[in-house]
């Protein structure tokens, strides 16, 4: 039965549609796709990280006179990515049940208002009530966002062709550092705007003795830098939907070819319309009809009941074929994400070496400052490390970047966290080193784990599963930013009792910097283990080598032929 099943599937004809989607040479089309698609990350990234910098600021607008709360700043914090786990995993699956292309343009609406409403709270004097709008607002843009990850990932996926796919989707995650480089400079620049033209306040409110300078003006600030993430969004909306609502369309109209062939493998796999898939493809590539004009479902062969598509989500002949990749890619996203998000977004944080609160003469300047540290840490190693991994994706693989990235991450969060109580944070004057090692984190997250757990989900997993499996260890990687950032607020804070201010404990930072590296340690084991290699084979190769491992594992009695 084993035999008959393995001579029937080597005789199967490929969809050439296929063939000639994973053979088509780089055309410009493809580098207008990366850009539009990588628009979606850089607004992700730009709303996410925009965080830091704004909770500086509203902590000195509304809680001038106590502290914001380890709490509170948690829930700041965090809101936008339970947000985000919970649209990946309702986006993704939506993603494959109604196609990538309407699922997308929903989400890219949602991160429009609910940018706005973030600027737009109920109201401006009570800090219970601005706080409860914006963590609203800010659920919902992560719903938004959510659904981008899985969505832009399994779109770039299923067009690329398979010698420069890793590439590809990594060009499009690369632009989640622009993103957070552009939150930087936005908040920099809005900042400084404001200072400059509100001078004569500040100087009132110096001569005045007031303790914390915010100004009237200063809370129209923080509001103006999270609208102006609804731009980018916006952008993207409408030069995806410029598109044709389905491209079939287009053969008896007008309207111009669609920018995405996001439907190709969808549309030939999932909705098992080869003939439809061949000629979507023919409207944006360089590829002949003659090619692909032969392909029709009659061509393939009916598989045995046990290997075709008959088989459900979570059934236990997913579990068989795909359970071992579905954890390795959950488990080494929580684990990287853990880790990348405490420390992007923690970042002033971690730079406060001493025991004492930080003081700031005004709201414009505290807030400046958290930016320019993110922005010297994401031109200096964030971007690099992302286009680093663009240039050896596809010929280094992606198991060999992930590992060197953990063990590099864990070897220099050791290096910097064994020293930080008694070295760094009593030698300020060396936090030039400090930084540096710092920044070599983020340079091997993403020269590694951050950017490889993002393209595996959208290559190990069937067409009609791609997009939910992807939103799955996507979630799991969120779950593990906020487990790392509320985890660190709470383990490394220390409160004076007297002035009810909170601000971090060095030798608690210590700790926490050991324990993020042996975090790092575990991902080194989860990815060497448990993580299979992707690169240089088509999406229908990689589901088909865990036919045949499973098959091996299982003897004769895998494929039961009915």
């Amino acid at each position: 039965q084993n035999t008959l099943f393995r001579a029937t599937r080597r005789k199967m004809p490929e969809l050439r549609v296929l063939s000639a989607l994973d053979a088509a040479r780089l055309q410009w089309y493809h580098f207008k796709a990366i850009m539009i698609a990588g628009l979606g990350l850089f607004t992700d990234a730009y709303d996410l990280f925009c965080i830091a910098p704004i909770m500086k600021m509203i902590s000195q607008i509304y809680y001038h006179k106590d502290s914001i709360g380890t709490a509170v700043l948690s829930i700041s914090y965090v809101i936008a990515l339970f947000g985000t786990a919970l649209g990946q995993l309702i986006f993704g699956y939506l993603g494959d049940r109604v196609g990538r292309r309407k699922v997308y343009g929903l989400c890219l609406l949602i991160m429009v208002f609910s940018s706005f409403g973030c600027g737009f709270s109920v109201c401006t004097t009570r800090r219970s009530c601005v706080m409860a709008s914006l963590a609203f607002f800010r659920f919902v843009l992560g719903l938004g966002i959510g659904g981008d990850y899985p969505l832009s990932a399994t779109i770039m996926s299923e067009f690329a062709n398979k010698k420069t796919r890793g590439a590809f989707i990594a060009a499009v995650f690369s632009m989640q550092g622009l993103g957070i480089l552009m939150s930087s400079a936005v908040t920099m620049a809005v900042c400084e705007a404001f200072k400059m033209a509100g001078e004569g306040s500040l100087e009132k409110m110096e001569a005045a003795g007031v303790e914390t300078l915010a100004p009237a003006e200063s809370d129209i600030a923080w509001r103006l830098i999270l609208m102006i993430g609804a731009i980018p969004a916006a952008l993207t909306f409408y030069w995806r939907m410029l598109m044709p609502e389905t491209a079939s369309r287009s053969l008896y109209t007008n309207v111009a070819p669609p920018l995405f062939p996001y439907e190709i493998r969808y549309t030939a796999l999932v909705e098992n319309n080869a003939r439809q898939a061949a000629k979507d493809m023919q409207k944006v590539m360089s590829v002949s009809m003659s090619q692909v004009a032969e392909d029709t479902l009659s061509e393939t062969l009916e598989l045995p009941p046990s290997t075709s598509s008959s088989y459900k989500l979570f059934s236990r002949r997913f579990f068989s074929l795909h359970g071992r990749d579905l954890f390795a890619a959950s488990a080494n996203w929580f684990l990287v994400d853990v880790v990348f998000y405490t420390s992007n977004l923690l970042l002033s944080q971690i730079f406060s070496f001493s025991n004492k609160p930080l003081n700031s003469t005004n709201v414009y300047d505290s807030a400046f400052e958290v930016a320019k540290l993110a922005a010297i840490v994401a031109a200096c190693s964030t971007i690099p490390g992302y286009w680093f991994t663009v240039y050896f994706i596809d010929r280094i693989g992606r198991v060999k970047i992930q590992l060197m990235g953990f063990f590099c991450m864990a070897v220099v969060y050791l290096v910097a966290g064994v020293p930080y109580s008694w070295y760094w944070s009593k030698h300020e004057k060396t936090n030039k080193g400090f930084m540096v090692l710092y920044g070599l984190i983020f340079f091997f997250s993403n020269f590694g784990p951050n950017t490889t757990t993002f393209i595996i989900p959208a290559e190990l997993f069937p067409a009609r599963f791609r997009s939910t499996c992807h939103g799955i260890s996507g979630a799991a990687g969120k779950f593990g930013a906020i487990v790392g950032t509320v985890g660190f607020l709470w383990a490394t804070q220390h409160e004076e009792e007297d002035k009810g201010e909170v601000f971090p404990d060095a030798r608690r930072v210590r700790i926490a910097f050991l324990i993020l590296g042996a975090v790092c340690i575990a991902g080194v084991f989860v990815t060497y283990f448990y993580t299979r290699e992707t690169m240089g084979r088509s999406l229908e190769e990689n589901e088909e080598d865990e036919i045949d491992s499973t098959c091996a594992s299982s003897g004769n009695e895998v494929f039961p032929i009915e």
